[in-house]
C-alpha cells in the first residue's frame, strides 16, 4: 500500500440517529484510497442505542468501538481516540460532519506541510450551506474572541469538530493536555503551537445541525476560569518539554498526499 494510513476518530454521545451515517460516509472516503485505515467510534457513556447501532458495523475489523465507562466529556473521548489510533494521519470528526468529508482530500494535501490542519467554517473558502441562528452566532463570536485572546490563538474557527493531525503531533500534544469538556480544542491547538508544530487553517464544507445541546451563555464564567488555567498549563507543559529535550524532527519525511 502507498500513501499514509488514516484513522478517523468519531466522538459520540447519544448519537443513535447520526452514527451509522457518519461511519458509512467515512468508509466511502477511506475505502477507495488503497491504504490502511480505521474508524474509531468513542462512545462517551451514551444512554441511548448508540453502541447497539455501531456493534453490527464492527465485523470486518476496520471499525472499532471504544466505550467510556462514565461520561468524561468530549475532550477525553477525542484524546482517547487519538492515542489509541494507529494512522499516520488522524482526523477528529464529529458525528454530524458527514458533509465535511468532501473537504478531507484538501486537508490531507495541506498535511504535507503542516502538522495540524484545522477545518474552518469561518474562512473565505469555507462552504457553509446552513448557518447557525443569528443569536447563537453572536454569542458564539463573543466567546470565540475571548478564547482566542486568552490562549493567543490566531485561528478563526477554534471549535469546529473537524481537525486533522499527523501522528507525531497527536502523540506529543494529546498526552500533555487535560481539558475534558468541549473547550479542549483551544488547549490542544495552543499546546501544538507551544511545542513547535505547524498549524494551518482551511475552509471546509459544513452544514449546521439545528439541535445543539450547548448553551454557551450558561457556561461562560466557569469556562473562562477553565481557559485561564489551561493557558498556565500549556506554558508549564511546554517549558517542561523543552527542559526534557523535546524537539520535533526537522528532517522527517513529509506525509504523502492522497494519490489520484
Amino acid at each position: 500500500m502507498s500513501g499514509p494510513s488514516v484513522s478517523i476518530i468519531i466522538p459520540v454521545y447519544n448519537e443513535e440517529r447520526e452514527v451509522a451515517g457518519i461511519i458509512a460516509a467515512a468508509r466511502a472516503w477511506l475505502e477507495p484510497r488503497g491504504t490502511a485505515w480505521e474508524i474509531l467510534v468513542v462512545d462517551n457513556a451514551s444512554t441511548d442505542r448508540t453502541a447497539a447501532v455501531v456493534e453490527p458495523l464492527l465485523e470486518d475489523g476496520h471499525v472499532r468501538l471504544l466505550r467510556n465507562a462514565v461520561n468524561r466529556g468530549k475532550g477525553h473521548s477525542v484524546r482517547r481516540g487519538m492515542l489509541e489510533a494507529t494512522g499516520d494521519l488522524r482526523l477528529m470528526c464529529d458525528a454530524d460532519n458527514a458533509p465535511s468529508l468532501a473537504s478531507l482530500d484538501r486537508l490531507v494535501e495541506l498535511a504535507r506541510d503542516a502538522d495540524v490542519v484545522i477545518g474552518s467554517r469561518s474562512t473565505g473558502d469555507a462552504e457553509v450551506t446552513r448557518h447557525q441562528p443569528l443569536r447563537r452566532r453572536i454569542v458564539g463570536f463573543g466567546f470565540l474572541s475571548l478564547s482566542r485572546h486568552l490562549m493567543s490563538e490566531p485561528a478563526q474557527d477554534i471549535y469546529c469538530g473537524f481537525k486533522l493531525f499527523r501522528a507525531e503531533a497527536a502523540e506529543a500534544v494529546f498526552p500533555r493536555t487535560r481539558l475534558e469538556g468541549w473547550t479542549f480544542d483551544v488547549e490542544v491547538l495552543a499546546m501544538a503551537r507551544a511545542l513547535g508544530f505547524r498549524v494551518r487553517e482551511a475552509g471546509i464544507a459544513w452544514v449546521n445541525r439545528p439541535a445543539s445541546r450547548l448553551s454557551i451563555a450558561g457556561v461562560l464564567v466557569p469556562v473562562t476560569v477553565e481557559l485561564v488555567r489551561a493557558r498556565r498549563h500549556v506554558r508549564a507543559e511546554a517549558a517542561r518539554a523543552r527542559a526534557a529535550g523535546f524537539t520535533r524532527s526537522p528532517d522527517r519525511e513529509p506525509v504523502a498526499a492522497r494519490e489520484g
